[in-house]
């Protein structure tokens, strides 16, 4: 029996780890971020991964520097070590210790998207398919040699968080069937093409503010890019205004960018866009309160956002 050091943190490594148990391999070890503050009242909240661990009586290790901090996972000395969103890069002297090496479960098909935040921009840039790819681990950023890939498809109703759900069981899948392959040595991998690299760099705050200059496909892929987490937002009276979905329409309307032209009966507010085409925003979330469905939030308030009003006031027109 191999022994295997897991090393995760969020919602997405949890069915890889799940799998992995369900499989019966051994796993000797969980390496996962520190506990953090979590929401208002900064409650201390563990790692998803460590509560998935802990059901199953793993032992786990939350080193707050890896590279200074790495020791006890020497000592098990493991045969493999697999990481899957972690955190935190690996140092060389770790990357050598076990015997079939350190793969990682990453959510793109690389060498395009290396990164923290794949998932959001294969959306954000309106790509039509991802996927999941195992690779040796080296010292720099998601550049080693390709075990495995596979390929999904991106729906064009598909967001943040279904694609999440889809890459996680996909890649718990092609784990399951690489792992016996890199047992027995039989698989030649593959040096990724360093040119062809791109990267997908976590979500800054800039990219989270509609500008409503943008093609209706630009904004709509932004929205769908950033839900659930952490949301595109446009702002009202100098407020912002989380929108959190929104329909396509492209038919042309008269109007500025940012303008609600139409709220057909209370159901939706379609809002001109740079190309002149539209976007129905159908879902949304006022400063201060719950997410909510346009008709909804209409009905409570009919006075506020209606024909004629222009979203994203802080924005240069």
């Amino acid at each position: 029996m191999k022994k295997i050091v897991f090393m995760g943190t969020p919602d997405f490594s949890v069915p890889i780890l799940r799998k992995l148990v369900e499989e019966a391999y051994e796993i000797i070890l969980v390496v996962t971020q520190p506990d953090r503050p979590r929401g208002r009242k900064k409650v201390m909240t563990p790692p998803p991964v460590k509560t998935e661990a802990e059901t199953h009586n793993i032992p786990v290790f939350q080193p707050e520097k890896l590279a200074k901090d790495y020791q006890k996972i020497v000592d098990l000395q493991p045969d493999l070590i697999i990481t899957a969103a972690y955190g935190q890069l690996l140092p060389a002297s770790l990357l050598e210790v076990p015997t079939y090496g350190c793969i990682n479960v990453h959510a793109s098909l690389l060498p395009e998207l290396r990164g923290g935040a794949p998932i959001h921009h294969a959306i954000l840039q309106g790509k039509e398919e991802t996927g999941i790819t195992i690779m040796y681990m080296v010292e720099k950023l998601d550049a080693g040699d390709i075990l495995t890939q596979e390929k999904i498809a991106i729906e064009s109703k598909d967001n943040v968080g279904t694609m999440h759900d889809k890459l996680a069981a996909t890649g718990s899948a092609l784990l399951i069937n690489t792992l016996p392959k890199l047992f027995r040595d039989e698989i030649t991998p593959v040096e990724q093409d360093h040119e062809k690299s791109t990267f997908a760099s976590n979500i800054k705050r800039e990219q989270e503010e509609i500008n409503w200059q943008k093609a209706n496909s630009e904004i709509y892929n932004q929205i769908r890019g950033l839900n659930p987490w952490p949301v595109a937002f446009t702002t009202y009276n100098g407020k912002p205004l989380k929108i959190w979905v929104a329909e396509l329409d492209q038919n042309e309307y008269n109007g500025y960018p940012g303008e609600i032209v139409d709220t057909s009966n209370n159901e939706f507010l379609l809002v001109v866009c740079g190309n002149k085409k539209g976007l129905r925003i159908t879902e949304i979330q006022p400063s201060g309160k719950k997410r909510m469905a346009v008709k909804d939030y209409l009905l409570g308030s009919p006075d506020r956002l209606k024909i004629g009003t222009v979203l994203g006031d802080s924005i240069e027109k």
